[in-house]
């Protein structure tokens, strides 16, 4: 059996090699395990002064956790098994957030939900121009948990609720221009940004990725953060709604609200609910105290009907057609919005 997380230190630098290429690097709970392992072994090993982590796939660092494997967990009722994967993941994350020595995230592909735990919680995070970023989690019934509920809201302007109520998917300029990234670099300069961080044996890692960086290009971002701070900075979803309702009666920003709204419409409106909570939440929380409240909802919503449809149709079926309960936003009552808000509780 191949091994999905391959480790090895040279001269002061920790390499952490994301290699489960034909899953896109999904973090399943062997590799989150063993990620984890490695950065506590390296934790006080003096001879190890800074940690690499990158993918061998040219399409993703890591397209998520393995929410596959959590779905079947969930519908055979294995809550045990549930919460040991979500309980795995969250340590790791924070473990991640809180390394005392540089960890290097080099981005270059998908880095999707779960690919997020494991790079934006670290102190550098480096993107091309073929990185992706997004938390798409409303789409399959879940909601931006690996503390995204720490970070999303601490994005510039009202771009955090944006990202993880639509799950857009942001380019690496994007990713640099909102805050989500440290650095950007061209591809083709990864291997010998990596071949000289190695080199420098875990010494001056600020000058070796100064030589590479580059300032990146305006991104598709630009030029919306008044129209994303005008739609989501609000005190409630249903003012998300009517804002882009009145935007895409506009000439100017019609085309993104329209596209906007067809987003938010594809997610799950349950999900809608929780995310918008758990951003306003988090938006005066530490993250320690994000992690805790992920753990507590992952295992509320992991064995709910929209959890287990959205993931069917996303990733098992793949027919792309949730039928999600209620299936639009506009059929959830008041009393089922405050239930699951309640739901964020302890």
């Amino acid at each position: 059996m191949s091994v999905p997380v391959k480790t090895s230190v040279h001269d002061g630098v920790a390499t952490v090699l994301l290699d489960r290429p034909a899953a896109l690097n999904a973090l399943d709970l062997r590799m989150v395990q063993r990620m984890r392992a490695a950065l506590e072994a390296w934790r006080d090993d003096e001879s190890v002064r800074a940690v690499v982590v990158r993918s061998t796939s040219p399409k993703a660092f890591c397209s998520g956790g393995d929410i596959r494997a959590v779905r079947e967990a969930a519908v055979r009722g294995d809550a045990d098994a549930v919460r040991g994967y979500f309980a795995a993941e969250y340590g790791l994350d924070a473990a991640v957030a809180g390394y005392p020595k540089p960890y290097v995230a080099l981005i270059d592909g998908y880095a999707l939900g779960g690919g997020l735990g494991i790079s934006v919680h670290g102190s550098v995070r480096v993107v091309t121009e073929r990185a992706g970023l997004a938390m798409p989690e409303t789409a399959i019934g879940f909601f931006p948990d690996i503390g995204a509920g720490y970070f999303l809201p601490r994005l510039r302007g009202a771009v955090g609720t944006y990202l993880g109520l639509t799950g857009a998917r942001v380019s690496g300029a994007a990713a640099v221009e909102c805050g989500l990234a440290t650095h950007y670099v061209d591809s083709g300069e990864l291997p010998a940004l990596e071949r000289e961080l190695n080199a420098s044996g875990g010494h001056d890692l600020d000058a070796v990725l100064a030589r590479y960086s580059t300032t990146p290009p305006p991104s598709e971002l630009h030029g919306r953060y008044e129209a994303i701070e005008r739609c989501f900075g609000v005190e409630t979803l249903e003012e998300v709604f009517e804002r882009l309702h009145a935007e895409s009666r506009g000439d100017e920003e019609g085309d993104w609200a329209r596209e906007t709204l067809a987003a938010l419409r594809r997610g799950a409106p349950s999900s809608l609910v929780l995310t918008f909570e758990l951003l306003r939440r988090g938006a005066r929380s530490s993250l320690a105290e994000c992690l805790d409240r992920d753990l507590r909802l992952a295992l509320r919503v992991a064995p709910t009907h929209d959890f287990t449809e959205g993931v069917r149709a996303a990733l098992v079926d793949k027919d792309h057609e949730p039928r999600w309960s209620p299936e639009t936003f506009g059929e959830l009552t008041r009393e089922r919005r405050d239930h699951l808000a309640g739901l964020l509780d302890g």
